[in-house]
């Protein structure tokens, strides 16, 4: 059995190396990440400021977007974001259709 601490570390190591593999693959793009996971970098930061502010820090959506994209997030996007094309659209728009 481990014990909370190891675990805690773990999840933070594990975190961390998830974070500089996106940091890394500059190529996934967030829409892509959406369609195929339902999850991006941008909800990565959200869950990361929503963590700190529950534990009383004191993080706003850009200090956390810096934290996961590795730089301010206007930065990341002139030099990294596409345009999204039509069958991106169209496949986010079909995988957040909860009607």
């Amino acid at each position: 059995m481990m014990d909370q601490q190891t675990r805690t570390e773990l999840e933070a190591a594990a975190f961390r190396r998830l974070v500089a593999h996106l940091q890394e693959r500059t190529d996934a793009q967030n829409i892509d990440m959406m369609n195929l996971a339902g999850f991006c970098r941008n909800c990565l930061s959200r869950w990361y400021m929503e963590a700190a502010n529950e534990a009383g820090q004191d993080m706003s959506k850009e200090q956390a977007r810096e934290i996961v994209y590795g730089m301010p997030y206007d930065d990341w996007k002139a030099k990294y974001q596409t345009e999204a094309n039509q069958e991106q659209l169209e496949a986010f728009k079909i995988s957040h259709n909860h009607d």
